[in-house]
């Protein structure tokens, strides 16, 4: 009796302490407002890296003295600075914009609860606590309700650090006259989930997913395949865990995010079965209307143009990049409809376009090409200066 009342006092003094890390992390969540307030009405710097790292060692060292290690600190504390600087950027977004955030949002994902198109939404929306998600069966059907009016936004994925890019992605955008407002890269650990835990993997005959999550794992289905399992096209990861669910065939299993196990409460048969373990899926935030962010943000701008039937005629809409010191991250081409062995380009570069430089560029690319559309320009997550800082 003893022992057990000294297990429930110690927890409650943990429980004790958990609460005052949430109150200093609510304290340090109102500093921080009160940080983006300051810097509203002024030309100060959004984003000191050389302090988040000076600030970083400084903890690191501090948590050595109190027991703790290295990689735990700064890992706390990366996701402390990347939450502040996400806070920053949206209440400057509505100092900007006084209308922001009087409404609640709905933001659509492809696929049912625990894709990651659902993870990656809650993330990049994690600021605005009145937004709500609905997820849709298809990516046109998806786009269809943001330009409809039956969604605020959507996230849609564009390219897989595996799978390459998302030719679907490309080809509605350039359908429909929607805009990108904003990026957000999502860690994709795929895990191959069955009805039963002991369920040995010989004993699979079907594994279902989402057909660029099954290109992501290649290498255990071709071990699966020689045991006479097939890999089956579903229409998303976490609706494939649902089926599975559904069907109570012990031979089923489907390929998808451990979170999506957990909400239908099925076993986990083998973690991390996609091919590359740093595997990432990088999915943009696309809004009927434009946005506009303050200069200080790093951001990232996209087009997608034709170019003329003239030699050099894509080396010299490039070049105008280098001209203008902008820096390229991703050129893609894609069939043009109803035009055979012709193409329309889509192209990303670091830049706002309040910047001098980006409207230089894109004039001279007006000049150069045909069909010139601005996507959008929006913050990045992929650039050099939205990294995590790591300790001095």
């Amino acid at each position: 009796m003893t022992e057990r009342l000294d297990l429930q006092e110690l927890r409650r003094r943990l429980d004790a302490v958990d609460r005052r890390l949430l109150e200093d992390l609510a304290e340090r969540r109102s500093l921080v407002a009160e940080v983006a307030a300051y810097k509203s009405s002024g030309d100060t710097v959004l984003r000191d890296r050389s302090r988040e790292e000076s600030l970083l060692q400084r903890l690191v060292d501090l948590g050595k003295g109190l027991g703790l290690e290295p990689y735990f600190v700064t890992r706390v504390f990366q996701e402390i600075l990347d939450h502040s600087l996400r806070l920053q950027h949206e209440l400057l977004a509505r100092a900007a914009d006084p209308a922001r955030g009087t409404r609640p949002l709905v933001v659509g994902f492809q696929g049912g609860e625990g894709a990651f198109s659902h993870l990656a939404s809650k993330r990049f929306f994690a600021m605005r606590g009145d937004a709500t998600f609905k997820g849709w069966p298809t990516f046109r059907a998806m786009l269809e309700a943001v330009r409809d009016g039956d969604l605020d936004y959507a996230l849609l994925p564009i390219e897989n650090t595996t799978a390459g890019s998302i030719n679907e992605s490309y080809d509605l955008l350039a359908e429909m006259d929607l805009h990108l407002v904003g990026e957000e890269i999502q860690e994709v650990e795929l895990c191959l989930i069955g009805l039963e835990a002991d369920t040995p993997l010989a004993k699979l005959r079907r594994v279902l997913s989402h057909p660029v999550a099954l290109a992501q794992c290649r290498n255990i289905l071709a071990d699966l395949a020689g045991h006479g399992c097939e890999a089956q096209v579903f229409i998303d990861t976490a609706l494939s865990v649902a089926k599975v669910k559904a069907d109570g065939d012990p031979t089923q299993a489907a390929i998808a995010s451990a979170e999506a196990a957990r909400i239908h409460g099925l076993p986990i048969l083998r973690r991390a079965v996609q091919d590359q373990k740093g595997n990432f899926t990088r999915m943009v935030v696309v809004a009927r209307e434009p946005e506009i962010f303050d200069a200080r943000i790093p951001c990232k701008t996209s087009v997608m143009f034709s170019t003329r039937h003239a030699k050099g005629a894509l080396a010299r809409s490039i070049a105008i990049l280098a001209e203008n010191e902008l820096n390229l991250t991703k050129l893609e081409s894609r069939p043009r409809p109803n035009a055979a062995w012709e193409y329309r380009f889509y192209l990303d570069f670091e830049g706002n376009l309040a910047d001098t430089a980006v409207r230089a560029a894109l004039g001279a690319f007006a000049a150069e090409t045909s069909d010139l559309r601005v996507l959008g320009s929006y913050p990045a997550r992929t650039v050099e200066a939205a990294k995590a800082a790591e300790p001095r």
